[in-house]
């Protein structure tokens, strides 16, 4: 059954915790989402504000899918570029897809949802994300309609040693 999307849902407590379990258990499971496993909730929950302060300023929106239970399956926030040159694309950062939930084409359906979000703003050009080398994620979003335009080696330590490029990802939307 596919996901439900819905763009700038209401941030209930229900909402909140559901993030914060996703955030956790993909954070967990390897994914990466600015965090290296184990983590728990609580030390996700102050960039977790952190969102939320950005989207109670307006500056940041949120998708969220819900799985045909109600929780909350798949996120990712898109932003504005502040920089006055380049307010012409958008971040896609934070997207997950619950591991329960990988391997469906959830993760496609969601950067359609975001795309499509993203046209809905009207003046957007682009789509620009950022993802950690080292997992093919380069590989997933550009079958997804996205092209590697930049790669910065070694930028993301991990661990000590264990150092990965930063990825940046473009999808025009023009």
């Amino acid at each position: 059954m596919p996901l439900t999307f819905t763009l700038d849902p209401a941030v209930t407590p229900a909402l909140r915790d559901g993030i914060l379990g996703l955030w956790t258990d993909v954070s967990n499971a390897g994914g990466s989402v600015g965090f290296v496993p184990p983590v728990t909730p609580d030390e996700i929950r102050p960039e977790l504000v952190r969102h939320f302060a950005a989207m109670a300023e307006g500056r940041t929106r949120l998708l969220v899918g819900h799985d045909e239970d109600g929780r909350v399956a798949a996120t990712a926030f898109l932003t504005r570029n502040t920089h006055r040159l380049m307010t012409h694309w958008l971040w896609l950062y934070t997207v997950m897809v619950h591991p329960r939930h990988q391997g469906r084409g959830y993760g496609r359906d969601l950067l359609a949802a975001a795309e499509e979000a993203a046209r809905g703003l009207g003046d957007a050009e682009a789509i620009r994300l950022t993802c950690r080398g080292g997992h093919g994620l380069e590989r997933f979003y550009a079958s997804c309609g996205y092209k590697e335009v930049g790669r910065v080696p070694d930028a993301i330590r991990v661990a000590p040693g264990d150092d990965r490029d930063e990825i940046v990802m473009l999808l025009p939307l023009r």
